[in-house]
């Protein structure tokens, strides 16, 4: 089968298309038929070599975590799923080899869910790590609920633009820093946009001048000011998912897992109209080089797709 692999680390141009073996399966895996991937940071960040105190990479390795497709085949163990089941999930495993930039993938069930029935392939593969990432910060790591005022830094991006939609289905006021360019499209998803940037405490302040009750980093440009943020009453109700030094401020350091019953809960938001997803860009598995250097550009508002036929 065909796959994105790396022999060493580097940047875009150690990827290449090459052929490798189908993948295995254990007792309680599935093998998936890929028909398409997203692209995140994390996973360039990881090819960098950036990564390489944490996780244990193997070469050749094939990047990529985000995936949606078919089921063709499941171990023995497994219950919940069953060969022809359109699903997708956040395939992270314990170490970096087989992601899911190839034709066929194999995935522990711990990792996917049945897709959103109505979202298309692109639109499913486009959710799982961002998504998972906002739920888990909202949700677990804040407890957000209706009588929040959240500010989102980062607001627009890829886990921004699915945290701003989770926060005001929650029934929170959000409030969401980005540049002027996409104020409106902030507007549009239900966020108050602010400038991010010097001068951000007396923006806030401007706007809710008791302070936010739970703020939500997604880029740490602003973290620092974080703390000066925050009501008086909600001191250390902070997360990020940037920077670990947020925890010196009594704040939560938060990376993402994979979760069945959070995935769950992102189909059916999507399902209800409650969740849209904003796809940037989609390129064929052969040109994911491309899709790289997009994502690594900084300018990409949504999510990048890699589509596999």
């Amino acid at each position: 089968m065909k796959a994105i692999t790396y022999g060493s680390y580097g940047g875009p141009e150690v990827l290449e298309l090459t052929d490798v073996d189908e993948p295995k399966i254990g007792p309680d895996w599935v093998k998936v038929q890929v028909r398409a991937s997203s692209v995140n940071p994390v996973d360039w960040k990881v090819a960098s070599g950036g990564l390489d105190s944490a996780l244990d990479v193997f070469f050749p390795a094939t990047p990529g975590w985000d995936v949606s497709g078919v089921v063709e085949a499941v171990g023995p163990a497994v219950t919940t799923l069953a060969p022809g089941d359109e699903v997708f999930g956040y395939v992270r495993k314990d170490a970096v080899r087989g992601g899911t930039y190839a034709e066929k993938v194999a995935a522990p069930i711990r990792t996917v869910a049945k897709k959103p029935v109505n979202a298309s392939f692109a639109e499913a593969a486009a959710i799982p790590l961002a998504g998972l990432t906002a739920f888990q910060c909202l949700v677990h790591a804040l407890d957000v609920g209706a009588d929040d005022t959240v500010l989102i830094h980062g607001a627009s991006g890829g886990v921004g633009s699915f945290a701003v939609q989770i926060a005001t289905s929650l029934g929170a006021r959000v409030l969401g820093t980005a540049s002027e360019a996409n104020h409106d499209y902030l507007r549009g998803l239900g966020a108050e946009p602010l400038t991010y940037g010097e001068g951000l405490v007396d923006r806030v302040r401007s706007v809710v001048p008791e302070g936010v009750t739970a703020v939500l980093d997604l880029n740490g440009a602003d973290l620092g000011v974080s703390p000066d943020l925050l009501a008086e009453s909600s001191t250390g109700r902070i997360v990020s998912i940037i920077d670990p030094a947020v925890k010196d401020m009594g704040g939560q350091y938060v990376f993402v897992s994979p979760d069945v019953d959070d995935l769950n809960e992102l189909a059916s938001l999507f399902d209800d109209g409650t969740l849209t997803v904003e796809i940037a860009s989609t390129y064929a598995l052969a040109d994911t080089q491309k899709a790289w250097e997009e994502n690594q550009s900084g300018h990409t508002r949504g999510k990048i797709v890699i589509t596999v036929d």
